[in-house]
């Protein structure tokens, strides 16, 4: 498997259905629910105030793109600022995420398929493992196949969401929102936590700009209509969520399923389940092709092992990488049928770690671009808001540190081989 350039080969329209994809995952699906469990009516302005955020940290990240379009993606703006030690440090912390998430991600997808479907804990983990093996399969195969898929499977998804917020407004009561905040103001803090990870996945489409035909303008274009996309349908889904009281402890897991049959009656369980399979496939693939270029890209560098540095020789697609996915989401997904922890507990753990990177990445952009430009005053902004969010992460906050120094250990080890190395040659 030598090693060969990345094809450029990706268009604004499919980045931009790679981006919505890589953004619009589970988050949809169960998070209006559980937030609306957490801090009730309230929490609608958890996902206002993360929608905001979400402009600020795309405008930074398009500014930085445009600067350095590398299949690094940040890690590559992280190296230009601070040196690739801290580079390095950011790829270990990021392992914590896709791998974990990812396979969240699609057990969220496969609960949906067993409201119509009942089957027991091992159906429900073989169903997220097609889904993941489907995605993993087409990007062997290469990136142009893979967003060519994601343009279809998007068009299908803003459809359905579509359908299921104009069926429920009717049964909207405005009295439903009455008490506003009854768990206090400290619990809408502590959802948007949760919420943040709704709101991850930007960054997983910069490692792609070595792909993309244009990147200088299309990356930004994709962005944009990404995040704005992103912004209404979730507003809207947590409105129509909190509106028709389409939560609480009978709604479980698949609460968006008595949304939809609000308006629908029982045909809304089957669309809902159309939904949740092509949301939970559309955010495992576009997240999937992001995370494999990353790493490849850090193995390139040094920064990880040089094994997964090859391209595969026809597709010239980092299998190595995909493969070695294969494997971890094996091992979560059989973890999680023994197990069976809490969904949204799990999902805090990978939201602080993409919060963390949002805080390394915004400080590079800070070094990096002009000051009191928009990108400098975007960072900044986007700085503040993600430091806050940290103070809310509690327990979370070990796992990105524990990360760090799994990292830091294999930094110092690699330095240390390296000067052996150059020892004995002299």
């Amino acid at each position: 498997m030598a090693e060969h350039s990345l094809k450029r080969s990706i268009t604004w329209i499919q980045g931009t259905a790679l981006t919505v994809g890589a953004v619009l995952g589970c988050g949809i699906l169960v998070l209006p629910s559980i937030t609306a469990n957490r801090a009730g009516p309230a929490s609608i302005l958890s996902w206002i105030l993360m929608s905001l955020l979400a402009f600020p940290i795309v405008v930074t990240i398009a500014h930085l793109a445009k600067i350095i379009p590398s299949a690094g993606g940040i890690t590559a703006y992280v190296e230009r600022a601070f040196g690739s030690n801290t580079s390095s440090l950011l790829s270990w912390i990021m392992l914590g995420s896709i791998p974990v998430g990812v396979p969240i991600v699609a057990l969220t997808g496969a609960y949906y398929v067993n409201d119509v479907l009942p089957i027991n804990i091992w159906g429900i983990v073989g169903i997220a493992a097609l889904i993941l093996a489907i995605s993993l399969l087409l990007h062997v195969k290469g990136i142009e196949l893979s967003a060519k898929v994601g343009v279809g499977v998007i068009c299908v998804i803003l459809g359905l969401l579509v359908t299921a917020v104009v069926v429920a407004i009717p049964y909207v009561n405005h009295h439903a929102f009455s008490p506003f905040v009854p768990n206090g103001w400290l619990s809408v803090g502590s959802t948007s936590v949760i919420i943040f990870f709704s709101f991850v996945g930007w960054e997983m489409i910069t490692p792609l700009a070595e792909e993309f035909k244009k990147p200088e303008k299309d990356i930004t274009i994709s962005l944009l209509l990404g995040a704005i996309c992103i912004s209404v349908l979730y507003i809207s889904i947590s409105y129509v969520t909190i509106g028709t009281h389409s939560y609480g402890s009978k709604s479980g897991i698949t609460s968006l399923s008595l949304l939809i049959s609000k308006g629908l009656g029982s045909a809304g369980t089957l669309l809902t389940t159309a939904l949740a399979l092509f949301i939970t496939f559309s955010s495992v693939h576009a997240n999937i092709a992001g995370f494999s270029r990353m790493v490849y890209a850090q193995a390139r560098e040094g920064n990880f092992p040089s094994f997964f540095a090859a391209l595969h020789p026809e597709h010239q697609t980092p299998v190595r990488v995909l493969a070695a996915l294969g494997g971890i989401f094996s091992i979560v997904l059989i973890l999680y049928g023994f197990a069976r922890p809490d969904l949204g507990t799990l999902l805090k753990g990978p939201s602080v770690i993409f919060i963390t990177s949002y805080i390394l990445t915004m400080l590079a952009a800070a070094k990096i671009l002009k000051p009191l430009t928009i990108g400098w005053l975007m960072a900044f902004f986007s700085l503040m808001i993600s430091v806050i969010l940290l103070f809310f992460s509690g327990w979370a906050i070990l796992y990105p540190v524990a990360l760090s120094l799994v990292g830091g250990l294999y930094i110092w080890k690699r330095k240390r081989q390296l000067k052996e190395s150059k020892n004995l040659c002299r």
